[in-house]
């Protein structure tokens, strides 16, 4: 295992995950600031995951002999592109254009993160090595947009996009400093990526991928609304649960991938399982406050874990195909999030959260039983 070349990936995947998410925590002076409303403001978060939607399944196939390490040294140079874009930008709609490139950026690194991740650790620790990369995206859910909101308490929001430019040029050093030359893989094209999705076991993964994700998107977009019905709450200890969530993100990272490797069906079926768990409990629970808290707790734990769990399962049952099915697994990832977050905020607006809680939970319940099975068949 290459733990230098692994902690390198991590620092792209927290800087790409925080300007990602950056605006969520500066909606009110970024809107301000563009004379348009928080929600016109948010489309930059949408636009994102439509681009990324559509640039993970053809980044392989449009550069199907660049060398990967240059490649991810060109996405983490055009993400800094993208992020001065939108510190420089006048309006919404260059703001927009901006956000475009960082959706190409941020798929295409995590298109091509497995088959990176796995030239730095031999096949029986990839687990492990896509839990050391995935750990910057819980890093980044748990300080980095915390640490956006308080800077934007003393300094203008564009500042915050200068310094994730900066950060993802320093970023791009370190790949082009740290990582070996890596080949692109056999499988790369079109035809390639088609032929991964008819392998047996892989479309009914890929179907519980996207309903753990969508299911969890359905709920974690309305999470605030639902801690807010607990009682007893009030913004310190709301504040507190939010920040649990991350640490049982992390903790849950780590965790799973050290057990991945030895034990991927039981994972298969229980990270998603414990996602809905969490979810159930939030929505059924709200007088007691310390059950709350455990249920997050669990709840973060487990989609924390899910990249890792996903991606191990993915580089088992394709190995030869490691940029295919990373595209594939990116994709369905994308579009869970725009199917997620659309869903939910119809059925708040129609019946309520404590209703989207527990449709989302019985969603990321055919998560794990599909995905599991999935598991099961391809890993025997």
């Amino acid at each position: 295992m290459n733990p230098l070349g692994l902690a390198v990936m991590m620092l792209t995947s927290f800087v790409l995950v925080v300007a990602e998410f950056i605006p969520s925590g500066i909606l009110t002076p970024m809107a301000q600031s563009l004379g348009v409303t928080p929600g016109q403001a948010g489309q930059t978060v949408t636009v994102t995951a439509f681009v990324g939607f559509l640039v993970a399944p053809t980044v392989a196939a449009l550069v199907p002999r660049m060398d990967r390490r240059k490649l991810l040294v060109i996405l983490a140079l055009v993400a800094a592109v993208s992020n001065l874009g939108v510190a420089l930008a006048p309006n919404l709609w260059l703001v927009l254009a901006a956000r475009v490139l960082l959706g190409a950026a941020l798929s295409g690194f995590w298109a091509m993160s497995m088959a990176v991740a796995s030239s730095l650790a031999s096949p029986d620790r990839l687990g492990r090595a896509m839990s050391r990369v995935t750990l910057g995206t819980s890093v980044a859910t748990v300080a980095g947009v915390p640490i956006a909101v308080v800077i934007s308490t003393f300094a203008d929001w564009r500042v915050i996009f200068v310094g994730a430019a900066v950060l993802s040029v320093l970023a791009a050093l370190l790949l082009r400093l740290v990582l070996p030359p890596v080949p692109a893989t056999p499988g790369t094209g079109l035809r390639q990526l088609i032929d991964t999705l008819r392998r047996p076991g892989i479309r009914l993964g890929l179907l519980g991928h996207v309903l753990t994700v969508l299911g969890q998107i359905a709920a974690y977009t309305f999470m605030r609304l639902a801690l807010e019905r607990v009682d007893g709450i009030t913004p310190t200890s709301l504040a507190l649960l939010l920040v649990l969530y991350g640490v049982g993100g992390f903790a849950g990272n780590i965790i799973v991938g050290r057990l991945v490797d030895r034990h991927l069906i039981a994972m298969a079926y229980g990270v998603p399982g414990l996602i809905a768990l969490g979810v159930f409990a939030v929505a059924l629970l709200p007088g007691s406050l310390a059950a709350v808290a455990i249920a997050v707790l669990l709840w973060g734990a487990g989609f924390g874990a899910w990249l890792v769990v996903i991606n191990t399962w993915i580089g088992r049952t394709a190995p030869d195909r490691l940029e295919s099915g990373g595209g594939l697994v990116v994709t369905g990832f994308q579009l869970a999030i725009m199917l997620g977050a659309a869903l939910g905020g119809l059925v708040v607006d129609a019946a309520g959260v404590v209703p989207t809680f527990l449709a989302a939970g019985v969603i990321l319940a055919a998560g794990s039983v599909l995905f599991g099975a999935a598991a099961r068949s391809t890993q025997r």
